[in-house]
């Protein structure tokens, strides 16, 4: 017998694991030049189908992968986010991806809070990082907001190692001692 799935819920979104439903929205969100200039690039439609395959396979193999996040108010995919960790990363993320449509809204924010919980609370992770590219100041922002800091200048793995990153995050105790009593 297979284990739940996780669902999570915030005010306004559900977080869960990608289901084929969400393959028509992926593929839109990541052939957005705008949307994925600083998230490896535009990606053609099989690309985009091998993304969601690998984050979804990741639930199986990991245990843990991103999340697809679902506007409460309509039902309407708007992103992906949520704790990533491929071969090879340089740490323990939990990243984010919100249709172009919906910056500004604070989604990333709101749904990285109730990820960052889920990787410390139910995971066990002791640290959580963010890989932020140098020009991608909004996501800089979002990492300001949860409490992350720069730590270093790191690189992603092949194929993705042209350019160095920059490298946010914090551990477990500073994440707790930020939060109310």
């Amino acid at each position: 017998m297979a284990a739940p799935e996780p669902k999570l819920e915030t005010d306004r979104l559900i977080l869960r694991p990608p289901a084929a439903e969400d393959f028509e929205a992926w593929a839109v969100f990541a052939a957005d030049e705008d949307t994925m200039r600083h998230l490896g690039g535009v990606q053609p439609r099989a690309v985009a189908w091998r993304g969601i395959c690998s984050v979804t396979g990741a639930w199986a193999i990991r245990g843990h992968s991103m999340f697809s996040v679902i506007e409460k108010a309509t039902g309407r995919w708007v992103g992906r986010l949520g704790p990533w960790q491929p071969e090879g990363w340089p740490g323990t993320e939990v990243g984010w991806g919100i249709v172009r449509d919906c910056w500004g809204k604070g989604y990333a924010s709101e749904g990285a809070t109730a990820a960052i919980d889920y990787v410390f609370d139910v995971l066990g992770w002791d640290e959580v990082i963010h890989c932020i590219e140098p020009e991608n100041l909004n996501s800089q922002k979002v990492a300001k907001r949860l409490g992350s800091a720069y730590l270093r200048e790191d690189w992603l793995p092949a194929p993705y190692d042209d350019h160095p990153v920059g490298i946010w995050g914090q551990s477990r105790a500073q994440w707790q001692a930020r939060k109310p009593a």
